[in-house]
């Protein structure tokens, strides 16, 4: 009798294991999705479609993106944290995410509880870039024009929390400069903004901002990175434009809701981090300014607390709110 008890609840605990292992060895037989919590045209949609495509051929499985913007990337970023846990909702992630762990302590989730790390994908400089119209046609001018004209001059960013807003408000901190900060519904936006001269100046992604400036339609100050952009070699990094120990980037990254089977989370990692080892991809993706990086999941891990923590001094230092 023990015997065949045993055997019963051994027979009733493999009928719960075994469908779940199954999801796990079949997976994905059906769509997937990636949430971006920013809007169009900016390097979060960009990547994410990159990232989509490959996925796509490689799972025989059509992958939808998604952008679900506003709050800052707060709208869409809970939107894939109450997605079940199953591997076919990921969540397009920046260092907004990590900005706002400490930047927006009211937020509805908790980006270390609530999600699981997958693979980062790439990082970026930025570039302060300005509307042709504004007289200051190098960083040191556009600083002492600021100084000059207190609250007079503005810039956009893509919303509170994102690594424009952030870097602007760390640039107005480092330099005593007051500038007014008009936070746009998406990187996009905020990009026309400077381009049409509704806005002065824009820190923005060297991705998305060199063709601008290239094209004429906005004037590079300077870069934000430790050496010069092979996209604008003849800008200057802001540090050799006078502002000493100033440093700012993009990154983007791919999680999942908390819970999402290892092995999937796995998978996925080793296909994206294949993408990213591509001689091909690598080349492509430096004409346009973007560099992988390459992690595993647990060292993505460490690399997202690092910056929260890294984000979390920074706003307290410099007293940096949430407008």
């Amino acid at each position: 009798m023990f015997r065949r008890a045993t055997l019963s609840l051994a027979l009733l605990a493999s009928a719960f294991v075994a469908p779940a292992a199954f999801a796990q060895q079949d997976y994905p037989n059906r769509s997937i999705r990636i949430v971006v919590p920013f809007g169009p045209g900016g390097p979060a949609d960009t990547y994410a479609r990159f990232i989509g495509a490959r996925l796509q051929d490689v799972f025989k499985q059509s992958v939808i993106i998604e952008n679900k913007t506003g709050a800052g990337g707060v709208i869409g970023t809970l939107e894939a944290a109450k997605a079940p846990a199953d591997g076919y909702t990921l969540l397009m992630m920046s260092n907004t995410q990590t900005v706002n762990e400490s930047l927006l302590r009211k937020k509805p989730y908790e980006l270390m509880k609530d999600f699981v790390p997958v693979s980062p994908v790439n990082y970026s400089d930025l570039v302060i870039a300005v509307n042709p119209s504004v007289k200051a046609k190098t960083l040191e001018a556009f600083i002492a024009l600021a100084k000059a004209e207190p609250g007079k001059l503005n810039y956009a960013s893509s919303g509170q929390g994102t690594p424009y807003h952030l870097a602007t408000e760390l640039f107005r901190a480092m330099t005593g400069v007051d500038i007014v900060h008009v936070a746009y519904k998406n990187s996009g936006d905020a990009r026309t903004g400077l381009i049409s001269g509704q806005v002065d100046m824009m820190m923005d992604a060297v991705t998305t901002m060199a063709p601008q400036v290239r094209a004429g339609k906005a004037v590079a100050l300077a870069t934000t990175g430790k050496t010069r952009s092979s996209v604008l070699p003849d800008v200057p990094t802001a540090e050799q434009a006078g502002v000493k120990g100033f440093e700012a980037s993009i990154w983007l990254g791919i999680m999942a809701p908390a819970g999402t089977p290892q092995p999937i989370v796995d998978r996925l990692n080793k296909e994206i981090v294949a993408y990213m080892s591509e001689p091909a991809v690598k080349a492509e993706w430096a004409k346009q300014g973007a560099y992988p990086l390459i992690m595993t999941p647990a060292q993505f891990g460490d690399y997202l607390k690092t910056d929260i923590e890294k984000w979390r001094s920074v706003v307290t230092r410099f007293n940096i709110t949430a407008d």
